[in-house]
């Protein structure tokens, strides 16, 4: 049912381009970021079938975006949708429209049905084109010139050129395409710090980029600097008033408004990084059809919300978060076993893979006879669905449509009783697995928008309700409200009421609340000595060369790796295709020259002062072999390769510990400690307590008649490489440089060794003919361009950002950390943890193979957000049962 027509005044423009790629989302976003800094209230809208998108726009406008698309919910819906988001909750001063592909691109067949011309002409919003230029000049004029001439239903006021390769090129296009009639609002030049990086389906969406916000507020101020914002809120301006009234949730149930009771039934929807893809129309429409919303999320909450009745799992990538969400096994135990006890369950594409018995082999939640596996090909597109059985959504012949986008596959592809009829295939799963007489479990890669169906939102909230009432007790799959299922193993179904009772979770709109957020430590001041009780394998294995230790020999397949401190799980697609290039040229020996004069042109310094290496690892081996010390001292808790190097060659070490309680840092006391000793051996920052220490400090300890080796693997980590050696003076002093962690080539072993020329070539007699094989000289080469070095700038940046989130819950459960300047955190987490995290599926560093630690420390990788949380859910139940 739609609203009496009446005209809702709103300026507006709509975000368009010729093709995808040239930029829209970047504009737009910086349109909408702008605007909104310029306190205006922001409504956004994406046209077509998009999730990602609207995250950026939500995070520009603190709106929910709203999706025009003319096949997901009608012509007759695409304005009032409009109206709905221009008006609530508050009334918006401009609308900011994203286009989809490109102005006149929309579904095959249908001579550009749902395209974003069509939007455009439905909802009669002036047009902004943005025009990437980098790979034309004057010719862009022509382009323009017929998008704005071939619709005479569009009105084309203005365009954005984007890319320009200098200030000259831009002047070129703008007068080419001001000469056809159509004002040029902006010209934007290439900039790295503009892009929003992409995943396999499109762009990573907002809550799962550590630096959205930053990259966000850079895109802003550029479009404030650059665009003329005031002729767009000029045509923005003329737009006529939207002939229509804004959509209401409630008449298109067929309602009049109406309060929740305080009793009404919970359908709780997945949320969080993982599950970031829903319509906000679902959740008004599940509303008001009387049924509170509650979300939840998988990878951070334990427990269902209490008198959850219904659950709906939206898309997102669960398939990248896998192994974090599994070992929530609390939930993952309850929503097993809320399922098999008949709750009424829809999961879309990303919930359908959650509720699959397994991941690319990693175990999710078991409801469906199906795994899950990343495909080669992408799969999108319009699609009509038919339902084939009775349904928590419907009869049999329930007719939505909807799209899928997804890039994995399910084996099978559809149950038994599936899902759904899309065209000539079967797709999804039906099932009844409480035999309730319908399947009250509908999971499917179809995404559907319920503005377009809202039958469907009636049937399921009426599900919803009859759950509640049929339900002999309170809350999700036969739980009580106070209890806890005991955790179980992913794929294992079936209630479980042994457990210790919980607190009760609060159903609040769009959060579960503090209740459903793992137990925290009792506080900050809370003694660390207290262990964890033993378990079956919480024995510690005996080594025997703890300085032969590394992160490593941590990690296992079924475990969450935070024990290794490679960046990335695969190279950079520029980087393996350099090396796969390379391949092809192995039959020859291995020749450094190019690769020592990138490194070396990379910092400034002469070849003859840098020195390629098999790995940071083999600097130390040389350092051993080529040097007599009378007294090499290595400052600890650091990185024990070099000690077990020089110990191997026969050296005598002198370990000089620093103090936890001093922060690990060079005190005047431990500078006093290292005396006349003629090597000393000291890492920044430093593995594994992330000190930075000043180069000053640093720069101290070089003396004549002293080699001072800093370790400095992990700098290209730290923002603008802050505190290196390399950039001052390098008498008497050798930097051990390691690419591996940065740019995931572990396995290729790539670093490099620079300082005091004599040193290096001292170093470099002891060096094996061709110990540097050809890819790692490669990697050498290739990293070292101003485009990697701007790279891995960012990448220092956003590990940064991740770094505080991974710090700031580790406080807040009360665990001491020591430095805060690397791409892992040592945490002082107490006895009995690192075997307990391991026995719980979370791999991090034990810490008391290094110097100076004991047991109560553990090193833990810098990961994203996603999971980080994982992490800290589970640290926090282990801290919770420890001091309970």
């Amino acid at each position: 049912m739609l609203s009496a027509a009446r005209e809702v005044a709103l300026p507006r423009v709509l975000v368009a381009a010729p093709a995808s790629g040239h930029g829209k989302t970047t504009i737009a976003v910086g349109i909408m970021s702008a605007l909104s800094r310029r306190g205006l209230v922001v409504s956004p809208a994406k046209v077509g079938p998009d999730y990602i998108d609207p995250g950026y726009h939500a995070l520009a406008t603190g709106r929910p975006s709203r999706t025009l698309d003319p096949w997901l919910v009608g012509e007759e819906r695409v304005a009032p949708l409009l109206a709905r988001g221009a008006t609530h909750p508050v009334a918006a001063d401009v609308a900011v429209l994203e286009g989809v592909m490109g102005l006149l691109d929309g579904r095959l067949g249908t001579d550009g049905f749902a395209s974003s011309a069509h939007v455009a002409a439905l909802t009669r919003t002036p047009v902004v084109l943005v025009v990437d230029i980098s790979s034309t000049s004057r010719t862009v004029a022509a382009t323009v010139h017929g998008l704005a001439r071939i619709d005479p239903a569009l009105e084309v006021v203005g365009v954005v050129l984007n890319k320009a390769g200098t200030p000259r090129h831009g002047a070129e296009a703008r007068r080419a395409v001001e000469g056809v009639g159509v004002p040029v609002w902006g010209v934007l030049p290439r900039d790295a710090a503009m892009h929003v990086p992409s995943r396999h389906l499109g762009l990573v969406p907002a809550a799962e980029r550590g630096r959205a916000a930053a990259t966000l507020d850079h895109i802003a101020g550029v479009a404030e600097e650059r665009l003329d914002l005031d002729a767009l809120r000029a045509a923005a301006a003329g737009a006529p008033p939207l002939q229509t009234a804004p959509w209401s949730p409630a008449q298109a149930l067929g309602r009049g408004p109406a309060t929740l009771p305080d009793d009404a039934p919970v359908v709780a929807v997945a949320g969080g990084r993982a599950f970031t893809f829903r319509y906000p129309e679902t959740v008004e429409l599940i509303e008001a059809a009387g049924a509170r919303v509650v979300e939840v999320d998988p990878a951070r909450d334990t427990v269902l919300p209490e008198r959850t009745c219904g659950l709906y799992l939206g898309g997102g990538f669960p398939e990248v978060h896998a192994r974090a969400l599994a070992t929530n096994r609390e939930l993952v135990g309850q929503i097993g076993a809320a399922v098999a006890a008949g709750m009424p369950t829809v999961a879309e594409c990303a919930g359908m893979l959650y509720l699959a018995q397994s991941i690319d082999d990693h175990p999710m939640i078991g409801s469906l006879p199906a795994r899950a596996a990343m495909g080669r090909r992408l799969t999108l597109g319009y699609r009509e669905g038919v339902s084939l059985t009775d349904s928590v959504l419907g009869p049999s012949g329930t007719t939505v449509t909807g799209h899928e986008f997804h890039r994995t596959t399910t084996d099978p592809p559809a149950g038994t009783s599936a899902a759904w009829r899309l065209g000539d295939r079967d797709e999804g799963f039906a099932l009844d697995p409480a035999g309730t007489g319908r399947a009250t479990l509908i999971a499917s890669y179809l995404h559907t928008h319920w503005a377009g169906s809202p039958a469907v939102a009636s049937s399921f909230v009426d599900a919803v309700r009859e759950h509640d009432r049929t339900s002999t007790r309170r809350g999700a799959g036969g739980v009580a409200p106070t209890q806890r299922p005991l955790a179980q193993g992913p794929a294992t179904q079936g209630p479980d009421l042994r457990g210790a009772g919980g607190a009760p979770l609060g159903a609040s709109h769009w959060s579960v609340g503090s209740g459903g957020r793992a137990p925290v430590a009792e506080s900050a001041g809370q003694p660390l000595s207290r262990g964890i009780p033993p378990s079956s394998t919480a024995a510690r294995p005996v080594l025997a060369d703890p300085l032969r230790h590394h992160g490593d020999a941590e990690v296992a397949e079924e475990l969450v790796d935070l024990a290794v401190n490679v960046r990335l799980e695969r190279p950079p697609a520029w980087l393996m295709s350099a090396l796969v290039e390379e391949l092809e040229g192995v039959a020859a020996y291995p020749d450094p020259t190019a690769a020592r004069d990138a490194l070396a042109a990379r910092h400034g310094l002469r070849r003859e002062q840098v020195l390629p290496t098999s790995g940071g690892a083999e600097a130390f081996t040389l350092l051993a072999r080529a040097l007599r010390p009378l007294d090499a001292v290595v400052v600890h808790p650091q990185f024990t390769e070099p000690e077990a190097a020089l110990r191997a060659a026969g050296h005598e070490v002198r370990r000089v510990l620093l103090r936890a309680d001093e922060g690990f840092a060079l005190t005047p006391d431990a500078l006093a400690e290292i005396g006349d000793a003629d090597l000393v051996v000291v890492g920044n920052p430093t593995n594994p307590t992330g000190v930075l220490h000043p180069a000053d400090v640093l720069r101290s300890l070089a003396r004549p008649g002293r080699v001072l080796l800093v370790d400095e693997a992990f700098v290209d980590a730290v923002p603008h490489e802050a505190e290196t050696l390399l950039t001052g003076d390098l008498d008497g002093v050798l930097v051990v440089r390691s690419l591996t962690k940065t740019w995931a080539v572990a396995g290729v072993r790539a670093g490099y060794l620079a300082g005091d020329p004599e040193l290096v070539a001292a170093l470099a007699a002891h060096q094996p003919h061709w110990s540097v094989g050809s890819l790692a000289l490669r990697v050498m080469t290739e990293t070292a361009t101003p485009r990697a070095l701007a790279e891995a700038g960012r990448a220092a940046q956003e590990t940064a950002v991740w770094r505080r989130h991974l710090l700031d819950g580790l406080h807040a459960l009360g665990v001491p950390t020591a430095g805060a300047d690397a791409p892992f955190v040592l945490a002082q987490v107490g006895t009995g943890v690192h075997a307990a995290l391991r026995d719980a599926g979370w791999a991090v560093r034990r810490g008391d193979t290094f110097p100076g630690l004991d047991p109560t420390w553990v090193r833990v990788a810098v990961r994203d957000p996603l999971t980080v949380d994982g992490l800290l859910r589970e640290l926090g139940h282990l801290l919770h049962r420890r001091t309970a």
